[in-house]
């Protein structure tokens, strides 16, 4: 089970004199992330050190900082609170102290597990897409018992015959809600899966 952000959250800590501000805010997509790091990093500071997760696929920066002491231990906040869809962005303002690699390591992922485990979180529940042609005569009756559906979303196309309904569901629920809707519709009505 994997969690993200309910909602972006920055927190400011000074270690040695130097002022680190963490940020962090959920993500759909590796643009979205770009997007944040370009809105949020700080031309003025030091450093600008994040990571991102997107399921399988993360990415991260030390942003001049000596090679991982920063992204890296960034990362392994996200990871070892077992956070996805989520950016993490640190900024560091120099206060004058050399911190050591052990210190820069400490500080980042300190810095931002410390914000991240302090944040409301929520589930990311895995979804997929479908969709199903129903008559103007089931259209009533369909809608009200998928929408009854948890995590289950729908849009509608209306067409001469009928309707096409797009459904957006939790992955592991296809087959409950194929069967519901046969026997909603007497078998008229099925739902087609992407390839």
């Amino acid at each position: 089970m994997a969690f993200t952000l309910a909602h972006e959250v920055e927190q400011v800590r000074e270690i040695k004199k130097s002022r680190f501000i963490a940020m962090a805010t959920p993500i759909g997509s590796e643009e979205e992330a770009r997007s944040f790091l370009a809105a949020r990093s700080n031309p003025t500071a030091n450093h600008n050190c994040w990571a991102w997760r997107l399921g399988q696929t993360y990415r991260f920066s030390d942003d001049g900082e000596p090679s991982g002491t920063a992204g890296k231990p960034i990362l392994q906040a996200i990871d070892g609170q077992a956070l996805d869809a989520i950016v993490v962005l640190v900024t560091r303002f120099f206060g004058g102290i050399l911190l050591g690699s052990g210190g820069l390591m400490r500080a980042y992922g300190g810095t931002a597990a410390e914000m991240l485990r302090l944040a409301e979180k929520r589930e990311v529940i895995p979804m997929t897409s479908a969709e199903a042609f129903c008559s103007f005569s089931d259209l009533a009756l369909v809608k009200a018992r998928l929408q009854a559906v948890d995590h289950l979303t729908l849009s509608e196309t209306f067409e001469a015959e009928g309707v096409t309904l797009t459904v957006s569901l939790r992955q592991g629920d296809e087959a409950r809600v194929a069967e519901l809707l046969r026997d909603l519709t007497s078998g008229r009505s099925r739902l087609v899966l992407p390839d």
